[in-house]
This record gives structure tokens, C-alpha cells and sequence, in this order.
């Protein structure tokens, strides 16, 4: 039986940036009974958005709100927690309209950014050694009257070590996190409210609270939640180039470049010499033989195409890399991924419970941009109030998403 007392019995479908954070968070207000279960094998899963090389950490947001959230992150991924998992190295936003509306909430909250009104001060963001190399692009097909800044509290972070930090965190602390768990029902008590979940394997688990944070597999695992217009699963196109040490270092200081015209960004090597960059765009669809929802294609439930991307995107890709690192785009790629996002319609996070339904809660539709608040308590906190209250009501930006099912 789940539990009754003031400890309720909350299981989370999925070990990933928001299972985990729910976890976390639950963990700091005194909840003892909680289990994560997850599809894949071996954790992190390989094929989930979060097991990456890295991910960008901004505040340039439009919304205010998004704003303070990744403000609060950013100072959190520098705590002792994370292991230096993140790396402050500045985001360089070229800009577009939506631009001046972020550089408006990023002084609001106090980031240190600085205007960028030539293609002179854009480059000169960085090292001097690229510049009369013919490593660096002259920025000159920039618009100057558009708005570009570059954030010096910004950065990226080591993705995928960071959500195995945090899951090592919470088992010490007790939660259950069981791999090879692949959830294919939500049990019902004889109101039609979820009381817990059964496995393929035929285990079952009961919950007082079941948590949803399956990322792009939330609309295809549970067609009769009737999720694909608020969860859709999107693919976007990743590449890497593997430099030598000596190239590394020529790059190695140099900010994350986010192109807000064309969603092209670039980040400095890792520490593997590894350069990751891609375009954010709509992204890429793929519903299985008999169904009509967007699942992952990924090198998981296929080994040949699970890492492919389409061959037009390559020669963007390939196109926008030249316009910052001419030299960069002439060598050869060592690796493409499909990173699978959960997208909403208008990019917000599902966060709350499922309308009619006491024991689900959706933490989902991180939309590509929920990765860099992973560090920040107030996101926890969220996802926190979701499972114990059932909405945010002073998140209007999470909440709004769940009202017209």
C-alpha cells in the first residue's frame, strides 16, 4: 500500500533534469519514501537529452520570469554541489528584436553584459590569437543595429556529469532510483485516480503521488493522457569536431556563441578537445509505424539511423560554424546526435497535475531551455509544489500550460 502518513509515497518516472530535481527537492522537505524508476539499463540513459557533453547556461530571456530563475541558477552551479561542472565563460548573443527585451530583464536582475553595436566589439570577445589567424569570423554580415550583448555570468555545464552528481546525491540520501524500469501503465484506484504504475516487467509500484518527467518519451508512453499537442517530441541536430590539444588550447577561451537569427550555437572545446554545435529550430518529428505521436528515434531503439541527422542540416550547419570559426568548418565532423527536446507549443514548461486527476503530475516540456536551471533550488521548489499543492500558482509561465487540455 502507498503510504498515509506525513510522509506520502511519491515515484518518478524518469532519472532525468527533472526527476532527478523533483527527487532533490523532496528529499529537502522531509520526504522519505521516494522511488525513481527509468527505462534505460544503465543510468544516465544514453539516448536522454541531459546525457550530453554540455549545455548552454543563460539568462537572456525575454520573459522576466525565466530571467530571475536562470539568475538564481547561475549563482547556484557555482556552489560546491556541482564540482565545477560549470564553466563561466560568457554567452555572446547576436542579436535579433527578441535581444532587447533580454538585455532589459539581464541588467534588471544585475548581470555583468556589455553591448555589442560593431562586428570590432563582437570579436573583440575573443582571445587575440584568433583574430589575424583567419580562425574567427568578421561578424560583418551583422545586422549592427540589432541588439547583441555578451553576458559575462554565462557559461555551459557539463551535462551529463552533472545529472550523475545529482543522482548519486539523492540515492545516498535514501531515494530508490531503479533502472531497466520501463513504466507501460498508470494504475487506477476506483475513482479513475492514479495509485501507482506497472512495468513491462510486471512489477508494480504504488504512489500516493505519480510523477511524469519522462521528457520526450511523456506523449508516446502515455497516449491516453492525450499529451501531444502540449508534449511534442522534437529532434534537434548536434555535431562535434574533435580538435587536437594545441587546437583546443587556440580555442579554449572563447564564450558560447548563441546566434538568436539563425539558432545556431557553438561552444569552446571540452575538456575531451571536443567542439559541440548546433542549430535550435523547429526541429524534426518521427512517429513509429501505427502511431501518430512523435517518439525518439534514438541509437537506442535504432542503432543504424539513432545518431543521424538530415543531410541539409549538416550543410547549414557547416555554413553557420564558418561565420564564427572559418577554419573549424573545413575539418571533418567526428559525431552527429539527434538530441531529442520535449517542446510545448509556446516553449513553456508543463508543470502541475494533470487536470482531474489527484495522483499525476506532469514535470515535462522542458522545451530545450530547462537544462540550466537543473542546478537551482526554485526550480526544485516547483516541481515540489506541483507534487504536494498540485500548481504554481505564482509561476504563471508553468501553470498557464495545463489549463486547456
Amino acid at each position: 500500500m502507498a503510504s498515509s502518513t506525513s510522509s506520502p509515497a511519491v515515484v518518478i518516472i524518469g532519472a532525468g533534469v527533472f526527476g532527478l530535481s523533483t527527487a532533490y527537492h523532496l528529499l529537502e522537505r522531509g520526504y522519505t519514501d521516494v522511488t525513481v524508476l527509468d527505462r534505460a539499463e544503465h543510468l544516465p540513459a544514453v539516448d536522454a537529452a541531459s546525457a550530453d557533453m554540455n549545455k548552454v547556461v543563460r539568462s537572456c530571456y525575454g520573459d522576466p520570469e525565466y530571467t530571475r530563475l536562470a539568475r538564481q541558477a547561475i549563482k547556484e552551479w557555482r556552489n560546491d554541489m556541482w564540482q565545477n561542472c560549470y564553466h563561466e565563460c560568457g554567452v555572446l548573443n547576436l542579436g535579433d528584436a527578441y535581444t532587447e527585451q533580454s538585455i532589459v530583464n539581464d541588467l534588471k536582475h544585475g548581470a555583468k553584459i556589455e553591448r555589442l553595436v560593431s562586428p570590432a566589439s563582437i570579436r573583440a570577445q575573443f582571445p587575440l590569437d584568433l583574430h589575424n589567424s583567419g580562425r574567427l569570423g568578421t561578424f560583418t554580415s551583422l545586422d549592427v543595429s540589432s541588439t547583441s550583448y555578451i553576458n559575462h555570468d554565462g557559461g555551459w555545464a557539463e551535462a551529463e556529469r552533472a545529472v550523475s552528481l545529482l543522482m548519486d546525491h539523492v540515492k545516498k540520501r535514501g531515494v530508490k532510483v531503479l533502472p531497466g524500469k520501463a513504466v507501460q501503465e498508470l494504475v487506477k484506484d476506483e475513482r479513475g485516480q492514479t495509485k501507482g504504475v506497472r512495468c513491462a516487467d510486471s512489477s508494480e509500484y504504488e504512489a500516493n503521488v505519480v510523477v511524469l518527467a519522462l521528457g520526450s518519451w511523456t506523449a508516446s508512453t502515455f497516449p491516453s493522457l492525450n499529451l501531444k499537442g502540449k508534449c511534442l517530441a522534437t529532434g534537434q541536430s548536434i555535431a562535434t569536431i574533435q580538435l587536437t590539444p594545441e587546437e583546443a588550447e587556440e580555442y579554449r577561451k572563447t564564450p558560447v556563441v548563441l546566434d538568436f537569427r539563425t539558432g545556431f550555437y557553438v561552444f569552446p572545446p571540452t575538456h575531451l578537445n571536443v567542439v559541440k554545435f548546433a542549430i535550435h529550430a523547429a526541429g524534426h518529428t518521427y512517429a513509429p509505424a501505427g502511431s501518430t505521436i512523435s517518439t525518439p528515434r534514438t541509437i537506442v531503439s535504432d542503432p543504424d539511423k539513432g545518431l543521424c541527422i538530415p543531410r541539409s542540416v549538416l550543410k547549414e550547419l557547416r555554413v553557420q560554424l564558418r561565420g564564427v570559426y572559418p577554419l573549424l568548418a573545413e575539418k571533418p565532423f567526428s559525431g552527429t546526435r539527434m538530441c531529442w527536446y520535449t517542446d510545448s507549443p509556446d516553449g513553456d514548461w508543463v508543470i502541475g497535475r494533470y487536470p482531474g486527476d489527484s495522483g499525476l503530475v506532469l514535470a515535462t516540456s522542458g522545451s530545450g531551455h530547462a537544462f540550466k536551471v537543473y542546478s537551482t533550488l526554485t526550480f526544485s521548489r516547483l516541481l515540489y509544489h506541483a507534487v504536494n499543492k498540485g500548481c504554481v500558482s505564482t509561476f504563471r509561465f508553468v501553470e498557464q500550460p495545463l489549463t486547456n487540455f
